[in-house]
């Protein structure tokens, strides 16, 4: 194996380099930021009497990312700039989740510990940029220094305190009722396997579970217009990845955030793949009251 020594550049100080460029590269491939499946909703976003925002991008989820990017080091004007637009953002658009992103060459200390501070507030991740070159070409590596620990510490279990409760023609409303009432086939699975004291609780954002009176979700549904998500709490490892890819079902992600598999189905799915579904609720539902 040769090794090759890999040159950093500083972006601010090339000439031949602007914001322009890195923005535009972003744009094209969005993955490389490692914010998971995001679409590229706006470039340049016209902020009312406040510039704009350099990119907006979406998650399935309708979760909005507010990305403000900048050359060199942070700074205090970088930081304002993104909760800013990120705040106007949130106030115009309050069907969405939206979440503030700092990007820079170098964001030091001093600057890392502010970020902090707002972020146990603010749902915000700061990203450092890493150019290398090598030969006449640049690459860009993109590291995530500060994630959303605002949004990590509480879990979907403690959002009753931020969300609404809703009923069930909310979800009707939002989806079809074929597909809202996949919920209580999957339901009728955990009854039939692992408690039938389990109901279905209706929240803003998603389908939970509760037991008596307490919430106990395990897992949780999301309806959608042509399908269903499923979000089994478990601790991630291979032999659960292998088992669900082997089946042939939809594997969107795994949520490092709240710790949950999200899993795409369809009527279909839920009758063709029983015996994964019960292996998953029961290996949830163990984890999640351990």
């Amino acid at each position: 194996m040769q090794y090759i020594k890999l040159d950093k550049i500083n972006l601010k100080s090339d000439p031949t380099i602007n914001e322009k460029w890195v923005q535009s590269i972003i744009a094209k491939d969005p993955s490389i930021l490692g914010l998971g499946e995001i679409l590229l909703k706006d470039i340049e976003r016209k902020q009312p009497r406040a510039g704009r925002l350099d990119l907006l991008f979406q998650d399935e989820n309708n979760r909005r990312y507010c990305v403000e990017l900048q050359l060199g080091k942070t700074d205090e004007s970088h930081i304002i700039r993104t909760i800013e637009y990120w705040d106007l953002e949130k106030k115009r658009y309050p069907q969405y989740e939206h979440v503030a992103v700092i990007i820079a060459e170098d964001i030091t200390s001093r600057f890392l510990n502010v970020i902090s501070l707002f972020n146990s507030h603010i749902p915000i991740i700061a990203i450092q940029m890493n150019a290398i070159k090598f030969e006449n070409q640049i690459g860009l590596q993109f590291i995530t220094v500060l994630d959303e620990t605002a949004l990590q510490n509480y879990s979907e279990d403690e959002e009753q305190e931020l969300q609404i409760s809703v009923d069930r023609n909310y979800w009707e409303e939002k989806a079809p009722k074929k597909i809202v009432s996949l919920t209580d086939k999957l339901l009728s699975i955990i009854h039939d396997h692992i408690d039938r004291d389990v109901k279905l609780k209706y929240n803003k954002f998603y389908i939970g579970l509760e037991r008596n009176g307490l919430i106990n979700n395990f897992t949780t549904f999301k309806p959608r217009k042509m399908n269903i998500i499923i979000q089994p709490k478990l601790e991630r490892n291979h032999d659960y990845d292998t088992m669900i890819e082997n089946t042939g079902l939809d594997f969107l992600d795994y949520d490092t955030r709240d710790g949950r598999y999200r899993i795409k189905i369809t009527e279909e799915d839920i009758e063709t793949h029983e015996e994964l579904l019960v292996r998953l609720f029961k290996d949830s539902e163990e984890y999640y009251n351990s």
